[in-house]
């Protein structure tokens, strides 16, 4: 998550955000966002393999790449198109090992365009081979934005890290930078300065030193576009075999920098039981066929495929564990196993990425953990576009408030699903989440892949496992911006409710407590009614289980923001 749990936890715990000065130069427009709309001279290519080789060179911040990209064409193909940042510096292009000529490429704005010596006939495999070198964009804050982190450790060695998620693969490698550019599989070598050591994605296949150099060899199958990562650093390994309750076992790494071998056994202790959590609650860990990997970065922190990226200071929060490690590795699931089609639909990362913090809560602490920590969550959500706008969207374009729903996708994502869980039942909203997931209600080991999903997909899930058509309940929490509004008027004996401010009738049920009993009112076609006697006391909803609008948290959010103007007009 560019941003992911790294900006939640921000959110929820009320710390500023990093104040960004002046850095690197601007990105070209079309690099800066990934997304949107796949362009014609992308869309009838299969990404069947990215081999790509690095020479990361520490002094002069700058890289070496290689890349050697195999493609099937789904159509007859004499042009294409691939992305990367135009600054770098392209030496050579070769189709099938032939090198083409300056004059069949060109790079002006960040998407290289190609024109291939002959007709590629449709199903025929080819593969490009593009040299280029260039210092790579520099993150002014990473993950918040996206790029290199040229950073030293306290004894002044190289500590270096990639995290391009809102803008993209292109940033340092050519890449389809869209969700559905993943290659089949990706194989990295990683040159680095010896005695550098360079974890990366999926499985390690071998070391190689020569010359002052080290080449690290990994491969990862299904790679999210933006979860290709560089991690290198003077790096010590802890490492485990963890033992699946599905009866397989894989690798549990963690990469740790000298000197904190102490914090970083407290935080590998909590591999397994957030393994065994998600497995127990989700299914079976998506990658178990390359490892469950971690790795200490100098920035917050973002879901790389197999190799999570960690830099917060192993913190423990108030429930008992890191839930920023918990956050990103709930994304080996919302995000890598299961990847959105259209950033549009990126609550499908964020929302359930979020909503696993408080179900974690309840595994660990019990049902007022899960409350408390929900509470936060709903606390934080504002409501000031809808969470789907229904037509494709660039990453930038759904996180920036300022174009869409921003931090909603997380917590007002997340609450959704809590209310969603609350009308299913347990057992039918965790079986539509695992349908999600793995594209069937009974994922094994070795017998599903990665794969893509959507909103719409979901809610055909849902209703098909509710056996009711359950739009008007996703039309009010996904399609629209305010929430739906529960009036409550007594007249006498009767309290009278009504849903209103939704496209359609709001058939969510309502619990009210009448001097402390709770009772259930059915609420066809949008409105209830309850006897309720001589009651002194009557609550809505007790348990919190219904998002819905309520004044007191928009109250609260505008003292938070005066406040936090007061404190910085004082600054001045």
């Amino acid at each position: 998550m560019k941003k992911s749990l790294c900006c939640l936890v921000l959110l929820l715990s009320g710390c500023a955000q990093h104040h960004e000065s002046a850095g690197p130069k601007p990105l070209s427009p079309l690099t800066k966002e990934s997304g949107g709309l796949m362009p014609p001279s992308q869309q009838y290519l299969h990404f069947t393999k990215a081999e790509l080789h690095f020479k990361v060179e520490p002094q002069q911040q700058a890289i070496e790449g290689e890349a050697k990209l195999t493609f099937s064409a789904k159509a007859p193909l004499q042009t294409l198109s691939v992305d990367l940042d135009p600054s770098f510096a392209i030496s050579a292009i070769t189709f099938n090992g032939q090198m083409l000529a300056a004059s069949a490429w060109h790079n002006p704005e960040g998407r290289l365009f190609i024109t291939l010596p002959k007709e590629v006939a449709k199903g025929a495999r080819f593969t490009l081979g593009i040299h280029y070198a260039g210092k790579p964009h520099v993150a002014k804050h990473a993950p918040w934005d996206g790029g290199f982190v040229w950073a030293k450790t306290a004894e002044g060695e190289p500590w270096i890290a990639t995290a391009v998620q809102g803008e993209g693969c292109d940033l340092f490698w050519p890449c389809i930078d869209h969700p559905m550019g993943e290659p089949d599989v990706a194989e990295l070598f990683i040159t680095v300065p010896a005695p550098l050591v360079a974890p990366s994605n999926g499985a390690f296949l071998g070391m190689e030193e020569k010359d002052g150099w080290r080449t690290y060899h990994w491969q990862v199958a299904h790679p999210n576009t933006y979860a290709i990562a560089l991690n290198i650093g003077p790096y010590e390994k802890l490492e485990a075999t963890y033992h699946s309750r599905f009866g397989n076992s894989f690798p549990m790494d963690y990469w740790y920098l000298k000197g904190q071998k102490a914090q970083a056994e407290q935080l590998f202790a909590e591999f397994p039981r957030q393994l065994d959590f998600f497995e127990q609650t989700i299914g079976p860990y998506p990658f178990g066929n390359e490892k469950m990997g971690v790795v200490h970065t100098p920035h917050k922190g973002m879901e790389h495929q197999t190799i999570n990226a960690y830099g917060n200071g192993y913190a423990q929060n108030i429930y008992g564990y890191d839930d920023l490690l918990q956050h990103e590795l709930a994304h080996e699931w919302f995000g890598n196993q299961l990847t959105n089609t259209d950033w549009d639909d990126f609550w499908l990362h964020e929302g359930f990425g979020t909503y696993m913090q408080p179900l974690y809560a309840q595994y660990l602490r019990g049902d007022m953990a899960y409350d408390a920590s929900l509470y936060r969550v709903r606390g934080a959500i504002k409501n000031k576009r809808p969470l789907v706008s229904g037509h494709s969207q660039t990453e930038e374009g759904v996180y920036d408030e300022k174009r869409g729903p921003g931090q909603d996708i997380y917590v007002k994502g997340a609450f959704m699903l809590h209310s969603l869980r609350s009308y299913l039942g347990d057992k039918g909203f965790f079986t539509a989440v695992r349908e999600l997931v793995y594209g069937t209600k009974d994922p094994r080991p070795g017998h599903f892949a990665p794969r893509y999903g959507t909103s719409k997909e979901f809610i055909a899930i849902v209703s098909r496992l509710a056996g009711e058509d359950m739009q008007w309940f996703f039309d009010a929490y996904l399609y629209q911006a305010p929430l739906p509004k529960l009036v409550a008027n007594r007249d006498g004996n009767t309290l009278h409710l009504s849903w209103q401010g939704t496209k359609s009738a709001f058939l969510m049920p309502v619990e009210v407590a009448l001097d402390g009993k709770v009772y259930k009112v059915a609420m066809a076609g949008g409105k209830g009614s309850l006897k309720v006697g001589k009651a002194e006391h009557i609550l809505l909803d007790p348990h919190q289980k219904l998002l819905r609008d309520e004044p007191h948290f928009a109250a609260f959010q505008a003292w938070e923001q005066l406040k936090r103007e007061k404190a910085r007009n004082a600054k001045k």
